[in-house]
């Protein structure tokens, strides 16, 4: 990995850590909920930051955290780039992760295809 690589990667973890902290402790907006930075990607000029996000919560309250995350975005950007001493914060742009979500389906239909096995075996019996 390039020298660059790795700075940008660090600072994406500095920045996850930062913004899980001031989302769940600073922004006061009613919209955001029990929201969850799962990672951070910078663009190679560290210009632009897209940030993942997981929501628990049905589909509209997923869109009013989102909503609300984007309204703070302003504060966010200044407050990391206070915090991590940066000459110019990247834009923010918040994304809602379904890594999670995808990953708890799987887990179901494995857990159903467990099932039907269990009887299916039983049903031999």
């Amino acid at each position: 990995m390039s020298l660059q690589g790795r700075r940008t990667e660090r600072l994406g973890h500095q920045m996850r850590v930062e913004l899980a902290e001031l989302i769940a402790r600073q922004v006061k907006d009613p919209r955001i909920g029990f929201a969850t930075v799962t990672r951070v990607e910078l663009s190679a000029d560290l210009q632009h930051a897209r940030v993942f996000v997981s929501v628990l919560g049905n589909a509209e309250e997923q869109k009013n955290n989102l909503e609300g995350l984007s309204s703070a975005a302003g504060f966010l950007r200044h407050e990391i780039g206070r915090r991590l001493a940066l000459r110019r914060s990247p834009e923010l742009s918040f994304i809602l992760d379904q890594g999670s979500e995808a990953g708890e389906k799987i887990e179901t239909l494995l857990h159903e295809i467990r099932k039907d096995e269990d009887q299916s075996v039983k049903d031999k019996m």
